[in-house]
């Protein structure tokens, strides 16, 4: 098995400090619905791990959360990829949840639903929470400077010393299937 774990608000779509609470409002950044493809195309198993605490807030119910991760896969089914699992977060940061990045569950959703050793996985996002999620979970981290991660880079955290920085999450796909 290849397995991948993205992020979703900002490496696959568009990203907003206000939240993406209606399927209108979900739009893909330009070259990840072809990434995904490729992803799709050489193999790999998709699983997307994101905290909406949107849910947590009362900003948008859990339908409409799977109104927009219906979009979502239909845009990537479209584009000839495959979502295969979403493993989301609704709890908010003071919930004190094991799930909510930059904690690691749910990586450790991802690890037992696949069975999988997630040191053999790439975990790619865009903010300093995913890079702890991945390390701490075991998993290979990638970032991504669109969405939060310009924002991210310019923190200068030390744990992102050793994390590979790629433009977006088409180029990071440009780069593991270069081998």
């Amino acid at each position: 098995m290849k397995l991948l774990i993205l992020d979703r608000d900002g490496v696959i779509n568009e990203d907003s400090d206000d939240f993406i609470k209606h399927p209108d409002e979900w739009r893909a950044i330009p070259g990840s619905l072809a990434a995904i493809q490729r992803l799709t195309q050489a193999g790999y198993t998709i699983a997307v791990a994101t905290n909406q605490s949107g849910i947590a807030r009362g900003l948008y119910t859990r339908e409409t959360l799977a109104a927009i991760h219906d979009k979502m896969r239909a845009a990537v089914e479209q584009a000839g990829g495959h979502i295969d699992q979403i493993f989301v977060c609704p709890h908010g940061p003071n919930d004190r949840c094991d799930c909510r990045k930059p904690r690691d569950g749910l990586m450790q959703q991802a690890q037992q639903h696949y069975q999988y050793p997630l040191t053999q996985v790439w975990a790619v996002g865009d903010s300093l929470r995913d890079v702890q999620a991945a390390i701490s979970a075991g998993a290979q981290p990638a970032l991504v400077r669109t969405g939060k991660g310009l924002r991210t880079l310019a923190s200068n955290d030390p744990q992102l010393k050793a994390v590979p920085v790629f433009d977006d999450l088409a180029a990071f796909v440009a780069y593991l299937l270069q081998g």
